[in-house]
């Protein structure tokens, strides 16, 4: 199939497997509004039209920083059982009418504990939204899979407590681990011994690296701390020069490291400059195992489809070039073996013969 002939409808009915996806960044703008109102935080607007255009336009400021800000509303409303279990339900209806069959999303436990919650507590609600969420999508005829990622904040110093929470709730729907937040001037390191007891005790992490800081910040996260996958990756570009890899570039490629790439995020914080030439697909073309997310549904207005859309349009993606994005990000899924082969083999390569 040319690339002219697929038409967004298409898009929207592919089968779509999504990696890097926060909780927080991806409300309902109506939904933020009512929570707001339930418990009495001041939104910029509360008209929802407006907010979700608020929540775009604040975070192209090309700054990563002023786009993390802009969470302050989001999980003001996500300190209460009720705001969890709505929030992580509509989270998993989401995706299922996107198109998605599978998706972690993540989480910082820590962050949601100023309404009384205790870590363990946030962590059996959101599961009870998510699992509600799931049985809704299958009843309606659109099943999707949903894990869950654990975050520590990695300027804070929680990081092992989320980590001991990973460990604890793995046989209940938490399927890894990772680090959020600022990156620049808070390496990965600076918590190595959480990562060292998340290998210990055989729990899969990625780390957010090389966005904000360059290639130091990607060699920290795998060669130090032992990372499965990194978040975002988009500056290991800095260790290609006419096409050769040096050797981080070579061992994230050789090694099938994946790279949870979110390029209409990545342009609103100034990691990419635009969808032509972010480097997912230069990556692609180097054999690197690239896959496509959406990062913060919400703050950067988007969905897979409409990652999936600008790549088509923008970049000159084929519909094998999306499928192959899809495999990637199931074959490095943090699920067993046999149910990403699954999904792969029964749901996602019948869903592109087209």
């Amino acid at each position: 199939m040319t690339t002219s002939r697929i038409d967004i409808d298409t898009i929207r009915r592919l089968p779509k497997a999504v990696l890097h996806d926060h909780l927080d960044g991806g409300l309902r703008p109506t939904t933020l509004v009512e929570l707001a109102d339930a418990v009495g935080h001041t939104l910029p607007t509360t008209d929802p039209d407006e907010l979700a255009a608020w929540y775009y336009e604040a975070a192209n400021s090309g700054d990563l920083v002023r786009y993390i800000a802009t969470f302050e509303h989001t999980l003001a409303v996500m300190q209460t059982r009720e705001g969890l279990l709505r929030t992580a339900e509509e989270y998993v209806l989401d995706l299922a009418e996107d198109g998605v069959v599978y998706g972690e999303v993540r989480y910082a436990p820590e962050l949601l504990v100023n309404g009384g919650l205790a870590l363990s507590e946030v962590v059996e609600t959101v599961q009870e939204g998510l699992a509600s969420g799931m049985a809704k999508a299958a009843a309606q005829g659109t099943p999707v899979r949903v894990g869950t990622l654990l975050c520590g904040m990695r300027m804070f110093d929680r990081v092992r407590e989320a980590a001991d929470l990973a460990v604890a709730f793995r046989d209940a729907g938490v399927v890894g681990f990772d680090i959020a937040g600022a990156e620049d001037g808070f390496p990965p390191a600076d918590h190595l011994a959480a990562f060292e007891h998340l290998r210990v005790e055989n729990v899969p992490f990625t780390i957010h690296a090389g966005e904000a800081h360059g290639l130091p910040s990607i060699h920290q996260a795998l060669q130090v701390c032992g990372a499965q996958r990194i978040g975002h990756g988009v500056r290991i570009t800095e260790d290609i020069v006419d096409g050769k890899l040096g050797r981080v570039a070579g061992w994230v490629r050789d090694r099938r490291i994946a790279l949870e790439m979110c390029p209409t995020s990545n342009l609103q914080t100034g990691a990419a400059t635009s969808i032509a030439e972010h480097p997912i697909t230069h990556l692609r073309d180097l054999g690197f195992r690239v896959t496509l997310n959406t990062d913060n549904r919400l703050v950067s207005g988007t969905t897979m489809t409409r990652e999936m859309s600008l790549l088509v349009d923008e970049a000159g993606w084929t519909l094998d070039d999306l499928r192959t994005v899809t495999v990637n990000s199931l074959k490095s899924a943090f699920i067993p073996f046999d149910e990403r082969a699954a999904l792969i083999r029964d749901v996602v390569l019948p869903g592109y013969e087209l």
